[in-house]
């Protein structure tokens, strides 16, 4: 191969050589100089590329490949939430109550008009767990007077419900009753027997308005200690009196969890003894 030092000296004496035989050709003279110039550039192009190799070419990110990342089949799950506090059996004697003051772990409501209630706590003699009960003892004798005894802390959806109750007096009326669902005094479940109407029913108070659901008619007694009970699971209500099944019922008016608790009417003097929450 020829040397570019070599071919760059031959060239310049053949230029000189065309300046001194054209006699001052200075165009032609100078078109021969840039032709001179090609060829040297290209003679001394290969030497180049020896001398000063081409840089490394950057190499290329790796690109991962589909099939190595890993890919969720399904969208994030939620965040988990809680569920809701289940309930555990509860069950209220009034026993390590003090006879003259309101019951501990309760509040009091009335709906409807009239007096608000005066549950107190007082010794009993035939209590069916001695020594006390719970009464209300305000006779207002309002007839659109509901007075409720409602346990706090404590919620249920499903539940068996419980009382040993004892209607008293009453001219207007001689109940006792359980609610159940209970939200606030407007809205909750109640079944009541009245000892002088001779029933035993089961309602909803929606929005401060009864509802009877089912009624059963039979001897409620005055003076005598017998037990009341529902079992509330879902839309399905049974009621018991006296240890035998009477009601049979089905309403979807309040799904939701809510209080329990024990209810009057009107003037009724009721005692009550053994309240029992189980959930179901």
């Amino acid at each position: 191969m020829l040397d570019v030092a070599q071919a760059s000296a031959e060239v310049k004496v053949a230029a000189a050589g065309r300046v001194a035989d054209r006699g001052g050709a200075y165009i032609e003279e100078e078109v021969e100089m840039k032709w001179i110039v090609c060829a040297l550039c290209a003679l001394a192009l290969p030497a180049c590329r020896k001398q000063d190799p081409e840089p490394a070419q950057p190499s290329a990110l790796p690109v991962a490949s589909s099939a190595a990342l890993p890919v969720s089949s399904t969208a994030p799950a939620p965040e988990a939430v809680a569920p809701a506090k289940t309930e555990g059996a509860r069950s209220w004697s009034f026993d390590g109550d003090t006879p003259g003051e309101a019951p501990r772990g309760f509040s009091f409501a009335r709906t409807g008009e009239g007096r608000e209630p005066r549950f107190v706590i007082e010794a009993s003699g035939d209590a069916p767990s001695k020594p006390n009960v719970l009464v209300q003892r305000d006779a207002d004798p309002t007839d659109f007077r509901f007075p409720m005894a409602v346990v706090e802390g404590a919620s249920f959806t499903d539940v068996d419900l419980s009382v040993s109750c004892k209607a008293v007096s009453g001219k207007v009326d001689r109940a006792c009753g359980l609610v159940w669902r209970y939200q606030d005094a407007d809205n909750y479940y109640v079944t009541r027997a009245n000892a002088l109407e001779g029933n035993v029913r089961i309602y909803y108070v929606k929005a401060g308005k009864r509802v009877q659901l089912e009624s059963w008619r039979g001897e409620v007694p005055t003076g005598a200690w017998v037990k009341l009970r529902v079992e509330a699971k879902g839309d399905h209500f049974v009621v018991s009196f006296g240890g035998a099944k009477i009601l049979d019922v089905k309403d979807s008016t309040f799904s939701g969890a809510g209080k329990v608790g024990v209810w009057t009417k009107a003037d009724s003097v009721t005692e009550f003894d053994d309240l029992s929450a189980r959930p179901l």
